[in-house]
């Protein structure tokens, strides 16, 4: 008994001096409840957890996302995948869309890659049970030049310009285009009178410039939008679209045919496939100055839905650039200047209204907060905000204050989950545990119906003490909240039907609470400990089966 106490003493010092590093972080008793769903992107796993960090159910593929992925109301999930095009090799490269079912099966998938196309970054699924994707097409560099782009702007002598079409799924693995829009059918440019698209650029703000481009070596690069996020608002009919590339905001008309989308009328808006709105950057159609900027290099804009605090309004998480007036991150939100009918306000000088910032989140040192790419937020049930810092994998949770209620970090890697105080490499690409976005479902989401959400245990891995020989690797012991007051949830793992004794003790080595001491199935296993008796400090639970044991020291709070 005393070589056990010493060894038991011995893990309790060495687990105190580690830092969570991955998993839950922190979580309080105002944190919206319910089940948080991610795919790393550097998996090819999808995983959803709950709010104690505990893994619920999980999906596996045999590709990478790319990037997005969505509970469908059906329980089923939709999932973009990388399909690795040789001919696209932009960030966010995607190429095909799966739907599985909650028991991982694939029940329909279309992949949207070739040498001339290719899906990237997010999809939206529509009402009607339509899927509508991103997606890049190639314009030669004849093409380019004869519609008015500057040649010194064609670095890779070709272009991406990006479009959108609507899938109609038919089939297990096939489907049918049934809308599309594409920004080149809505250019305009001041370069070259002799060619297509020529006009004054600031008399068309709803035209794209073929000749504005991103400051630096970037700038004359094929991708040349890089759209990074689609949604659908069903009451207007209209698509918001997050242009990275212009650091502006689209909204266009979703009720056109695809002919009227090809052109300047028709609709329910009647301006066919122009920009009914736009906002972030006036420099991208020669109105105002850097001064009058408010997106920089954003990602996920989206109407926050309704029934939320701030419905109607659009959210944004706006990741900020080197060497601007906005070096840091922000999440932003906006009230646009729009009717009930879904018309939006121009200015006098033809300069559509610019929207009113109603809520936005910074860091207290705004530095501190930083996502160079990626990224995202989502309003909650209860007026907080999740939002996901992408590089670092970090999903965190504030009130309407700012104050952070929830934190959890990815603990996956390209090489598999991480032992419990690994240190990610913050943000670089040899120990990658990017999220392009997480997304939190209450509950009550119709997804859940009838699906089995007893919670396993967390995804990171935890060191265990051996007393006698190597324990099964499927033997595992954690707890959740930890710190804790007054009661802990203790979750544990067998490798087999056996006999169990979970037992607890102080630092003394004297056994204070008896938990288990029964037979049991393999399997996972939960126990709560209730220390409404006791006073605070360090605890020391122990697992034993047969000739092996592990323990885990906790801390009570008082």
């Amino acid at each position: 008994m005393k070589n056990v106490m010493i060894t038991v003493i011995v893990w309790m010092t060495s687990l105190l001096a580690q830092e969570r590093t991955v998993g839950l972080i922190y979580s309080s008793t105002v944190a919206a409840d319910g089940y948080t769903l991610f795919a790393p992107m550097q998996s090819s796993t999808t995983y959803l957890i709950n709010n104690a960090g505990l893994l619920v159910h999980q999906w596996q593929s045999t590709l990478m996302p790319g990037h997005s992925v969505y509970l469908l109301e059906n329980g089923n999930l939709l999932r973009t995948e990388m399909t690795k095009n040789r001919k696209f090799n932009g960030g966010g490269s995607g190429g095909r869309v799966k739907e599985m079912s909650w028991d991982g099966s694939t029940l329909w998938q279309y992949d949207y890659s070739s040498t001339t196309c290719l899906q990237h970054h997010d999809v939206e699924y529509l009402p009607n049970g339509n899927i509508l994707m991103i997606a890049w097409e190639v314009k030669t560099q004849t093409e380019a030049i004869s519609a008015g782009r500057n040649p010194k702007l064609l670095i890779q002598n070709e272009l991406w310009p990006d479009h959108l079409v609507e899938v109609q799924p038919t089939s297990d693995h096939s489907g049918q285009i049934v809308w599309e829009w594409h920004a080149w059918d809505h250019l305009i440019q001041d370069y070259d009178a002799t060619r297509a698209n020529y006009g004054v650029v600031a008399d068309h703000p709803e035209r794209i410039d073929l000749n504005y481009t991103q400051n630096g070596p970037n700038g004359g690069i094929a991708d040349w939008l890089h759209i990074n996020s689609v949604d659908y608002n069903t009451e207007l009919d209209q698509i918001v679209l997050s242009v990275h590339n212009f650091s502006e905001v689209w909204i266009i008309d979703h009720s056109t045919t695809t002919a009227e989308a090809a052109g300047h009328t028709g609709g329910r808006y009647g301006k066919g496939g122009d920009l009914l709105y736009r906002f972030g950057n006036p420099q991208a159609f020669d109105h105002g100055s850097g001064a009058d900027q408010l997106l920089f290099a954003q990602h996920d804009a989206h109407w926050i839905p309704p029934g939320l605090n701030g419905a109607g309004n659009l959210l944004v998480f706006n990741n900020g650039t080197p060497n601007s007036t906005h070096d840091y991150s922000s999440v932003d939100e906006y009230l646009l200047p729009v009717d009930e009918s879904g018309f939006y306000s121009l200015l006098v000088d033809g300069k559509y209204a610019a929207p009113t910032r109603s809520w936005s989140y910074t860091a207290p040192s705004p530095q501190d907060f930083y996502a160079t790419n990626i990224s995202g937020a989502q309003r909650l049930p209860n007026g907080n905000t999740l939002i996901c810092n992408g590089p670092y994998g970090e999903f965190f949770e504030v009130d309407p204050a700012g104050a952070t209620v929830w934190r959890y970090i990815n603990p996956v890697t390209q090489f598999g989950p991480l032992m419990q105080g690994e240190i990610v490499d913050g943000g670089r690409l040899n120990k990658s545990n990017h999220v392009f976005r997480c997304t939190r479902y209450a509950p009550d989401d119709a997804a859940f119906i009838d699906k089995d959400l007893t919670p396993g245990s967390p995804i990171e891995r935890y060191p265990s003490v051996v007393e006698e020989t190597g324990c099964p690797a499927t033997f595992q012991l954690g707890n959740y909240p930890n710190p804790f007051n007054p009661q802990t949830s203790i979750h544990f793992s067998l490798p087999y039907t056996t006999h169990v004794r979970l037992e607890i003790y102080n630092t003394a080595g004297q056994s204070v609470a008896l938990l288990v001491n029964e037979t049991l199935p393999g399997g996972q296993h939960h126990v709560q400990w209730h220390a409404n008796d006791f006073s605070g400090g360090v605890y020391t639970c122990r697992l034993t089966i047969d000739k092996f044991s592990t323990a885990r020291n906790m801390i009570l709070l008082r």
